[in-house]
């Protein structure tokens, strides 16, 4: 299993920071445009524990993948999922309060790739884009919330 970890800061309010990542279309707003993101179906459009959704992206092929939120509370959820890329994927999402306008996102994955020993010889590759797509999230989300 691998780990992937990110962190950053946005001068926003943790409350403003929260409210926007707790809202299920932020993924629209933060997700690269070449992943073609869409949102198949949810019971919440607010993210809330035991909340299930389908999503589709572009990553190598077209995938679909049900998520599940397995822990909720104040600044901080988790959602788990697999797919046909994924045996494993647990990404916990943190938000710090560094001051009344400054807030940490922390996003730490957990993740193994299906297919055994061929998972394993792209494992290096998942963690690239990984770090290309959060770094990608990072900045539309500080342009986001400075927007508001």
């Amino acid at each position: 299993m691998k780990i992937f970890h990110h962190s950053f800061l946005v001068d926003a309010s943790i409350d403003k920071v929260w409210d926007f990542y707790t809202d299920l279309h932020h993924l629209q707003v933060i997700t690269p445009k070449k992943l073609d993101f869409k949102i198949i179906e949810s019971n919440s459009k607010k993210i809330t524990l035991g909340q299930t959704a389908y999503f589709s992206s572009k990553i190598l092929i077209r995938i679909t993948w049900k998520t599940k939120i397995t822990v909720c509370k104040p600044y901080t959820y988790v959602d788990e999922m697999n797919n046909a890329l994924f045996k494993r994927w647990r990404h916990t999402h943190v938000f710090h309060k560094i001051n009344e306008n400054q807030t940490k996102v922390t996003d730490e994955i957990e993740f193994e790739l299906q297919y055994g020993f061929i998972g394993k010889m792209f494992e290096r590759y998942a963690l690239d884009k990984l770090k290309k797509i959060f770094a990608h999230r990072q900045q539309a989300t500080i342009e986001y919330l400075s927007n508001l």
